[in-house]
């Protein structure tokens, strides 16, 4: 008995390093391509305002496709379907870059979000599974490890690009690479399979209502993260004057924050359980909006907004976790959550900029540190999320 009980955590040691490789595999495909996108808007010879249409198509296909998840997992098999799911995705970066016109474009860059959203919801689905089993919090770091993936996705495009490497050939040579290592990846992940007399789910589901709930919460983080991202940069050139220079280095040292953060918050969950964590974070990314606003310099933009990103980190990984616990078909209720954050990140660019343009910059961080605010008055319907709770039973074995 205690050979097999070792035997058994040493499988989900292995599942759980397997399914870290798929989110790392997912993140570099988003760092692979968006290193690339001016060459791609140069080859499909698309202005600035069509390029900006065509970006939103990703995101289109991302939520259209999220509630599909559960009926392929359903069907296939857990790891079956990730298995297929994350080579569709790992291959459709090829399809960006050959793309010659901007409705060739658009229509790539649909499958191009279809397939990620779909791999996304997925792979989190095991994620929760595996941390279940493992009875301790490792979603941050799932997340974390999307980010790594996300950086050296970048890099590798960065080079490519100064080296003036045609992208199609880039992406090419991305995509093999990254569909070997999620396949492989794939092999260790943990094998789940329905039931022969459980019901399938519907083709096409909309999100329970718990999953709405649960993803308002989300809504407020991914407005935030996206506002940062996007925006934090003009904000420190336009309202602080700072140079080019430094206001590009506030998007990168955002984004390593909130990799970092990602990457040790699950101890801090399994410390202080996800309610007090999203609350005490809703107090940080409370505090830096309320920071970026005031600033009279631009060292103190830069600190908050490093405290809105420390403050948000974790939040969309608990809620995906609470949502799978939150009812009895996961992927459904992660799809739901999924599918609500994604639409935050796709409004919440051009959000901000309709508001800066009808007030100020400095009004549509007002609006990001109430959103932040949000996150501590609605922790508790993170409760689902609780760590501590025993593993759930098996459905079948490990291999």
């Amino acid at each position: 008995m205690a050979y097999e009980a070792a035997y058994g955590q040493q499988r989900l040691k292995q599942a759980r390093f397997a399914v870290a490789t798929v989110f790392c595999v997912h993140g570099a495909v988003t760092g692979n391509f968006a290193t690339r996108i001016p060459w791609i808007q140069d080859h499909a010879g698309v202005s600035a305002g069509q390029l900006g249409l065509a970006l939103a198509f990703p995101a289109i296909g991302a939520s259209l496709s999220m509630p599909l998840a559960g009926m392929v997992s359903h069907r296939f098999g857990a790891r079956n379907a990730l298995r297929g799911l994350l080579a569709l995705w790992t291959l459709a970066l090829v399809l960006p870059a050959l793309a010659p016109d901007l409705l060739a474009l658009c229509a790539a860059l649909f499958v191009y979000g279809a397939t990620a959203g779909v791999s996304d919801v997925a792979m989190n689905a095991l994620g929760v599974e595996t941390e279940n089993r493992l009875g301790r919090s490792i979603m941050s770091s799932l997340h974390g490890m999307w980010s790594v993936g996300t950086l050296i996705g970048s890099v590798g495009g960065t080079f490519a690009a100064q080296l003036d490497v045609d992208a199609r050939v880039h992406h090419a040579l991305a995509a093999g690479v990254l569909t070997v290592l999620g396949l492989l990846a794939c092999r260790r992940v943990l094998d789940l399979r329905s039931s022969p007399d459980e019901e399938a789910p519907p083709r096409f589901a909309l999100p329970p209502r718990s999953a709405v709930v649960i993803g308002a919460i989300g809504f407020c983080a991914v407005f935030a993260e996206g506002a940062s991202l996007d925006w934090s940069a003009v904000y420190l050139r336009d309202e602080l004057g700072t140079s080019a220079g430094l206001a590009a280095a506030s998007t990168t040292a955002f984004a390593l924050t909130m990799a970092v953060a990602r990457l040790v918050g699950d101890r801090v969950v399994d410390r202080f359980g996800p309610v007090r964590t999203v609350r005490w974070g809703g107090v940080l990314a409370t505090a830096g909006g309320v920071m970026v606003v005031l600033a009279p310099h631009p060292a103190l933009a830069l600190a908050g907004f490093g405290f809105i990103g420390l403050g948000v980190a974790v939040v969309v990984p608990l809620a995906f976790a609470a949502a799978a616990r939150s009812g009895p078909r996961p992927a459904q209720a992660i799809a739901g959550v999924a599918t609500i954050t994604y639409t935050s990140g796709l409004i919440a660019p051009s959000a901000i900029g309709a508001v800066a343009d009808a007030t100020s910059l400095v009004v549509s961080f007002g609006l990001v540190t109430l959103l932040a605010f949000g996150l501590f008055l609605a922790a508790n319907v993170l409760r689902a999320a609780r760590t501590t709770a025993p593993a759930a039973p098996e459905k079948t074995p490990l291999g």
